[in-house]
C-alpha cells in the first residue's frame, strides 16, 4: 500500500482524508508516532456511543451521539464501529470515506473529539487464514481511525467460541471451555502473533491498539498481563473496562492500571443488560491516579433505563469521581 508523506502544503490542500484513501500518512522520518498524551494527572471524559445503542433497534447514529456529547458538555466520543452507517466487513469505498469525512467534520463543528474506535475481531482460531481475515479487518479499522483523527482502537483478544451465544456466555460468567485439541497457550500465541501483524499499520497511522478485558483470553487479569508482557510496542497498551472483572474488581483493576492507555467506565442505571455491578468510582479514580494515569475515561452506560435520562446520571457520577 502506498504511503503518503504529508507536508504543510499537502495537508492544507489535500486534506487528511485524501491521504488516508491511499493508506496512512507518515512523518518525514517515515513513521508517525502516537501522541504523548495529556499532562500528568489530567483525566478527560468521553461518552461511548454504545451508551445510546445496545445492539437493538432503533439504531442511534454516531452523528446523533456527537450531538448528545455536545449538549452534555462532554469533550470526547468513543465510537462503536458496528454502530456506524457503513458496513462492518466490506472494504472501504469512496462513499464510506465520504461518510467518515462528514462525521469528522460534524464532530469538529460540535467541539467533540473522536477519541476511540471500538471494534470487534477474534484472533483465537486455529486456522491461519481465518486469523488473517481478522488482521486485515483490524488494519482497515486502523485506517478508519486515522480518517477520523482517532488515536486509540479498542481490540478484542478473541475467545474459543465453544459457547456460541453471547447471552449464554454471560450466564456462564464469561467462562468457556477451550476448543478440543488445543490449549490456552495456543490461543495466546495466535493472539500475540496477530497483534504483532497489526502493529506496523498502527504505528504508521499513529494509532494505539488497546486490548480490553473483554471475555475470552482477557477475561482474567492474568490473561491481560500475559498479553501485555508478550506484546512490546510503543503503539500497544491495555484498555481498562471497569465492568468486565465480575468478581473482586478493584485489585484486578489496580493490577492492570500501570499498563492502561484508555478507560471505559461502565454504569447500570435501571439494572444491567446482562448483569449489574455497584462500582465505587471514587475508589477507581484513586487507583488510576495512583498509577499516574492521565487520559480519557469514556462512559459506557449499559443499564436498561432510557439513555436520555440514564446517561446524564452516569455522567454526573463520573464527573464527581474524576474532578
Amino acid at each position: 500500500m502506498q504511503n503518503a508523506s504529508l507536508n504543510r502544503r499537502g495537508f492544507l490542500t489535500g486534506g487528511l482524508l485524501a491521504a488516508a484513501s491511499a493508506g496512512c500518512a507518515t512523518s518525514d522520518s517515515g513513521q508517525a508516532t502516537a501522541s504523548s498524551g495529556t499532562p500528568a494527572g489530567r483525566i478527560r471524559l468521553a461518552i461511548a456511543s454504545y451508551s445510546y445503542w445496545h445492539f437493538r433497534d432503533p439504531k442511534v447514529t454516531i452523528h446523533q451521539v456527537v450531538d448528545r456529547c455536545a449538549e452534555l458538555g462532554v469533550d470526547g466520543v468513543d465510537i462503536l464501529h458496528r454502530q456506524m452507517d457503513i458496513p462492518e466487513k466490506e472494504p472501504l469505498t469512496s462513499a464510506h470515506r465520504s461518510y467518515l469525512a462528514d462525521l469528522r467534520r460534524h464532530a469538529f463543528r460540535q467541539g467533540v473529539t473522536p477519541v476511540c474506535l471500538s471494534i470487534h475481531q477474534d484472533f483465537v482460531d486455529p486456522d491461519p487464514a481465518v486469523r488473517r481475515t481478522h488482521v486485515a479487518h483490524t488494519e482497515k479499522c486502523i485506517e478508519i481511525a486515522y480518517a477520523l483523527g482517532v488515536s486509540c482502537v479498542r481490540i478484542n483478544s478473541g475467545r474459543w467460541n465453544t459457547i456460541a451465544s453471547f447471552d449464554d456466555l454471560m450466564k456462564a460468567r464469561g467462562e468457556e471451555p477451550v476448543l478440543p485439541g488445543h490449549t490456552e497457550d495456543d490461543g495466546f500465541r495466535w493472539c500475540v502473533e496477530s497483534l504483532e501483524q497489526c502493529l506496523p499499520k498502527a504505528a504508521e497511522c499513529g494509532v494505539m491498539l488497546a486490548v480490553e478485558n473483554h471475555w475470552g483470553l482477557t477475561r482474567t487479569v492474568e490473561g491481560m498481563l500475559r498479553i501485555a508482557r508478550d506484546v512490546r510496542h510503543p503503539n500497544f497498551g491495555l484498555l481498562m473496562d471497569t465492568g468486565n472483572f465480575l468478581e473482586n474488581p478493584y485489585d484486578k483493576l489496580e493490577a492492570i492500571a500501570s499498563k492502561t492507555v484508555y478507560v471505559q467506565a461502565k454504569d447500570y442505571p435501571g439494572g444491567g443488560e446482562w448483569y449489574t455491578l455497584d462500582l465505587d468510582y471514587p475508589r477507581i479514580a484513586g487507583i488510576l491516579r495512583k498509577a499516574g494515569y492521565s487520559g480519557w475515561v469514556a462512559l459506557e452506560m449499559e443499564g436498561k433505563e432510557p439513555a436520555s435520562t440514564a446517561v446524564p446520571k452516569s455522567l454526573a457520577k463520573l464527573r464527581s469521581a474524576f474532578r
